[in-house]
């Protein structure tokens, strides 16, 4: 996987090996030898070719692609989930991963919103309420876009 991980996040910010290799302070043949998977990065060539690359180290070393639909690895703090599928009535199963990340459990309520050019968005209502107050305090004290 971190191989894999290596040359597609390296194609898809149009670096060469030599680019990788001068922007983490390594030789070509290093990053050579990671990507075809005959030696692996040590802990803190790992840590600077997730920075370089803006994923978590995590993902970097171990996101597989193929279980995630063929989708690359995913810019650090962002999240594929999976497909879920709607029922007869609308409703959906948020996967555990998802509920595992963003807290939510049983009881929580979820805010839908939606924008027909870009889709739909999930969020806890706690979470858009306590931001809602904040604009509304910046709003009343004159500090919202004046």
């Amino acid at each position: 996987m971190l191989k894999d991980n290596l040359v597609q996040l390296r194609k898809y910010h149009s670096l060469t090996q030599e680019d990788v290799a001068a922007k983490i302070g390594v030789s070509r043949q290093a990053v050579a030898k990671w990507e075809s998977g005959e030696t692996s990065p040590d802990l803190e060539n790992s840590r600077l070719l997730a920075e370089l690359f803006g994923v978590s180290l995590d993902d970097l070393v171990s996101y597989d692609s193929r279980k995630e639909g063929g989708l690359g690895v995913p810019p650090k703090g962002k999240h594929i989930f999976g497909v879920v599928t709607v029922g007869d009535k609308g409703q959906i199963v948020i996967p555990a991963r998802a509920r595992k990340v963003f807290e939510i459990s049983p009881g929580d309520q979820l805010l839908v919103l939606g924008d027909e050019a870009t889709g739909l968005a999930v969020i806890k209502t706690d979470g858009f309420m306590a931001m809602a107050e904040i604009i509304r305090n910046m709003a009343g004290k004159g500090g919202a876009g004046e």
